[in-house]
């Protein structure tokens, strides 16, 4: 994970996935905030869905006691999403680099439907 300009935990995409593989039921957890139809179209293998359009209201539903990695489209979404969890409480929080476009560009597993 690294700190880029600007202070936000970020994480590559091909680092977020080989630890995501490795983990267990404790591990990190791949939170997407693309909408549905977005998500339905294509996501990283494991994301759990939290719209953006939802994310404010459902965010408690987000453990504070593992890694979290958000994902987007693209990282600008994720982005926000990640700097709102931290501000609220959440320490371990990391935005995934390039979203699910870079995913699917390194050719990580996703999911299609």
């Amino acid at each position: 994970m690294t700190m880029p300009p600007g202070g936000l935990p970020t994480i590559d995409a091909s680092d977020a996935s080989a630890k995501l593989e490795a983990a267990d039921e404790a591990g990190p957890l791949l939170v997407d905030v693309r909408e549905p139809d977005e998500y339905k179209t294509v996501r990283a293998n494991g994301a759990v869905l939290v719209p953006m359009s939802e994310f404010a209201a459902r965010a408690a539903e987000l453990p504070k006691d593992r890694p979290i990695y958000v994902i987007c489209a693209s990282g600008n979404r994720s982005a926000a999403a990640t700097g709102f969890l931290l501000r609220s409480g959440w320490t371990d929080v990391a935005n995934v680099a390039g979203g699910t476009a870079e995913w699917e560009r390194r050719g990580l597993p996703v999911n299609r439907g």
